[in-house]
């Protein structure tokens, strides 16, 4: 497809990339997999949101690779993860993808991570394939459908968007002005380093990772979200961001309550990227609630 053209570049946009040491490309089912890999001990996966790429776990990487064999991934059509054989990216096709990954490495993680829509898919995963962690944790989960006129209105917005071949090469061309960028992260409540600005820039010039983005929310079901997380049989942990204004830090105490084993944590002064802003933080939360750790949480 036209929209997966001029995506991010390897070679260029990659040449000072986070752990880049630790990258390697997998092709496993649709896709030619960007991977990072880290760390040694039980298997920890971690899988970013909407529009971001393995730089989002870049500080939080380290601190779990000390306890953990830790993988991240690019999700399809975002960073350096490119499309072999296109089918709509739904969250059902998205997780199924992830699993033939995981497959592919022999990686049966025990504990999975996921921020924003990365935790819906994480859930997803574990309820459609023979993946069986001893832990969940999302941060700042987007686990639940827009309401009212929205949860029809966004969808057949973000597919009009995305299937108009101009949309991602506007979007790239907006991102030339920084300022720009930084104020759409700051618009989640959260405030990162320059660095970590730019790294989020250098994605969004390039139309292709846009495209991945927009195509996600376009092909996305939150639907039966509830009754997956209600059917979850591994221990979950709900984290949220007090200033997180992406999603409602209430999402997070609804998702415990629905969830036979679960629980949320609120972390105080900490927007949408929680895992950027305090990595540190987030990372004695993961290990607090990891398996055969002190699971009392204290925010």
């Amino acid at each position: 497809m036209f929209s997966f053209s001029k995506a991010p570049d390897w070679e260029t946009d990659g040449a000072a990339w986070p752990h880049r040491a630790t990258s390697q490309f997998i092709e496993a089912g649709d896709y030619r997999w960007h991977v990072q890999r880290m760390g040694a001990g039980p298997g920890l996966v971690l899988i970013h949101g909407t529009g971001a790429a393995t730089h989002s776990w870049s500080g939080l990487m380290p601190l779990l690779a000390a306890s953990f064999d830790v993988v991240a991934f690019d999700l399809p059509g975002h960073g350096f993860t490119a499309t072999r054989r296109w089918s709509p990216p739904s969250l059902g096709h998205v997780a199924q993808q992830a699993g033939i990954l995981l497959g592919a490495i022999n990686f049966a993680p025990s504990v999975i991570v996921g921020h924003s829509a990365g935790a819906a898919i994480m859930i997803e995963v574990i309820r459609s394939h023979p993946i069986a962690p001893d832990a969940a944790i999302s941060i700042n989960g987007a686990l639940s459908p827009f309401g009212g006129p929205a949860g029809f209105l966004f969808p057949a917005m973000a597919k009009l968007l995305y299937y108009n071949p101009l949309t991602a090469y506007s979007f790239a061309q907006g991102a030339r002005d920084i300022g720009r960028v930084r104020r759409l992260i700051e618009g989640t409540g959260s405030v990162i380093s320059e660095d970590g600005v730019e790294r989020y820039a250098s994605l969004m010039r390039r139309p292709g990772h846009i495209a991945g983005a927009l195509g996600l929310m376009a092909h996305w079901d939150l639907t039966q979200m509830d009754r997956a997380v209600g059917a979850l049989k591994v221990p979950f942990l709900s984290v949220a961001g007090e200033n997180d204004r992406a999603v409602p830090p209430t999402e997070a105490e609804k998702a415990a309550a629905l969830a036979p084993d679960g629980r949320a944590v609120l972390m105080p002064g900490l927007g949408h990227l929680a895992h950027e802003e305090a990595p540190t933080r987030i990372a004695d939360v993961v290990k607090k609630f990891a398996p055969d750790t002190d699971i009392d949480i204290e925010s």
